[in-house]
């Protein structure tokens, strides 16, 4: 499937709507350059999940946990940012690999490809492509 959205906006929108889908348990690779809408897609999926904080990207601290409350499937949203990441040792230290098999948490990583082959079978990807002002997402 493929979304075309103009705005930061309609992206949030589009992925609070996809929130609305998650039942838990779901890993999420989202692929994309710079840019892409990658980060503002999070967002919306953690504005449909019902999250007051602020999301940004978790460039620095590569991982950052957000807690659900009134959802009765999802207790978290896991948001990584693995641009910094190169192996299955940077997972273990961060934690990740504990939430992998809970059917409680989202887990949404940027820059999946730099640790694809340490992440689960199960995991989907969404690409993010930028042209001029649009943005494309592709949900495989």
């Amino acid at each position: 499937m493929k979304i075309i959205t103009n705005t930061s906006e309609e992206t949030q929108d589009e992925a609070m709507k996809f929130a609305k889908t998650l039942k838990g348990g779901e890993i999420f690779g989202l692929i994309g350059d710079l840019g892409a809408g990658k980060t503002t897609f999070c967002q919306g999926i953690a504005k449909g999940l019902g999250i007051k904080q602020n999301v940004n990207s978790p460039t620095f601290v590569i991982m950052k946990q957000y807690n659900i409350e009134g959802n009765s499937n999802i207790s978290k949203l896991i948001h990584v940012d693995a641009y910094r990441l190169d192996s299955s040792q940077g997972l273990d230290a961060i934690g990740l690999p504990e939430f992998f098999a809970r059917d409680d948490v989202v887990i949404l990583i940027e820059w999946p490809q730099n640790i694809k082959t340490s992440l689960p079978a199960k995991t989907k990807y969404i690409s993010f492509d930028k042209d001029k002002k649009k943005r494309i997402i592709s949900y495989n």
